[in-house]
């Protein structure tokens, strides 16, 4: 198979001139911190209609016939894709239809329908939704706009890299979230060529991650199910396309938790202030997990920053929970007259906030004598909370805690 070539790349950045933003690279103190050298975030969350996608949409319809075009163009999306497609063929002339995941992010499906494409609910993942996008172009004659799987998409996204080399011309590394593998495929062709000493590494979330597999097997491999809050990524089986370019180009494939993608959209929102979406935090997320060992500078692309605002509370939420700044406690405690606020108070001095609290005296499973005392607690951090569990345990009380209630 031949493989995408820088010359694809720069044609396809010719092609996307005044189309596409050009992102900002915006510093990244705490990873600087952290890493002990410069970090870098590549804001594709700036990118029009919120991610990097809208590039290689954009050089996959732009270089349709005048008779495909005038057959219109299909495609399957969790969202990113879905806009960018949306946006590219609005910008063209060219009727969308776009089949979205049942489940799929309301302001993703809003915001598609909004650039003008006709949205339809099909599946409950990409992979599902995918295949009724094919059965549709079949029926109809409409050309599939694949989310990754194709040469010009590919080019496309490889323009992230042209800009990256740009701006930060002594960078050493390169790290962005993986689903089907059509950025980082593109970056590593741009990267590659230009530096060869550019290590370009690819982020999967750990419940979704088919390239593992897959490259130890040498070819795709599908895995038999998903579950991570990073939908942008959650793809059930590399492309032919993009496997090639990925076990040939790509330096490491690493995966990260949903605990370690909630913490980094965290740092990203409160010490970056940008807004991302999980999938576009996965990056700084490997950084901060310490998934993979880097030379700085180092780039990070945030790739998305669609997010449903509901989602947002809750991944925000669990954030904070993973960094132990929020606590779920089930607190055990003798039954004597003003032992709750005892304990709210020790909890007070303690320097924590309580959010919530409920007391149960009557469950079955509790002694003679006991009740039950559950609390949501802010903190100030993780060494904070492990003093408060320690002072609330040392006072008499059976104390449990709660990844999430």
């Amino acid at each position: 198979m031949n493989l995408v070539t820088l010359a694809d790349v720069e044609a396809a950045r010719k092609l996307i001139d005044g189309v596409v933003r050009y992102t900002p690279l915006e510093p990244s103190r705490p990873l600087t911190e952290l890493l002990g050298g410069p970090v870098w975030l590549k804001c594709e969350n700036l990118q029009r209609a919120g991610s990097y996608k809208v590039r290689g949409a954009y050089v996959r319809i732009a270089r349709l016939s005048a008779g495909e075009r005038a057959r219109g163009v299909v495609a399957a999306s969790a969202g990113n894709h879905a806009q960018g497609v949306a946006l590219a063929a609005g910008l063209l002339g060219i009727t969308a239809t776009v089949f979205m995941p049942v489940g799929a992010a309301l302001p993703k499906i809003a915001a598609t329908k909004r650039y003008g494409a006709e949205v339809r609910a099909a599946g409950a993942t990409l992979d599902e939704a995918l295949k009724v996008a094919q059965e549709f172009a079949d029926e109809t004659g409409a050309v599939l706009i694949h989310p990754f799987d194709h040469a010009d998409i590919i080019a496309g996204q490889g323009t992230v890299a042209l800009e990256i080399l740009e701006q930060c011309p002594d960078v050493k590394t390169i790290i962005a979230g993986l689903g089907g593998g059509g950025l980082i495929s593109g970056i590593a062709v741009a990267a590659k060529t230009l530096r060869p000493d550019v290590r370009v590494i690819g982020v999967q979330a750990a419940e979704a991650a088919a390239y593992p597999g897959s490259l130890a097997a040498g070819h795709p491999v599908p895995i038999s199910r998903m579950t991570t809050i990073a939908d942008g990524i959650a793809v059930g089986c590399p492309g032919e396309v993009t496997f090639a370019h990925v076990s040939e180009l790509v330096d490491e494939v690493v995966t990260v938790t949903d605990e370690d993608l909630s913490r980094a959209l965290l740092v990203v929102l409160e010490r970056g202030k940008l807004v991302v979406e999980p999938a576009g935090a996965a990056g700084v997320a490997a950084l901060l997990a310490g998934a993979v060992p880097v030379d700085t500078p180092a780039v990070a692309v945030l790739t998305g920053g669609n997010i449903d605002p509901q989602l947002l509370l809750k991944v925000l939420e669990h954030g904070l929970a993973a960094a132990g700044r929020y606590l779920w406690l089930t607190i055990r405690c003798g039954d004597r007259p003003g032992q709750l606020a005892h304990v709210l108070t020790l909890i007070g001095e303690l320097g924590a906030n309580v959010v919530d609290v409920a007391h149960r005296r009557h469950d079955p499973e509790l002694s003679l004598g006991e009740v039950e005392i559950d609390v949501s607690v802010e903190t100030r951090g993780a060494d904070h909370a492990e003093r408060l569990i320690e002072a609330l345990r040392a006072d008499g009380n059976r104390v449990t805690e709660w990844v999430n209630r």
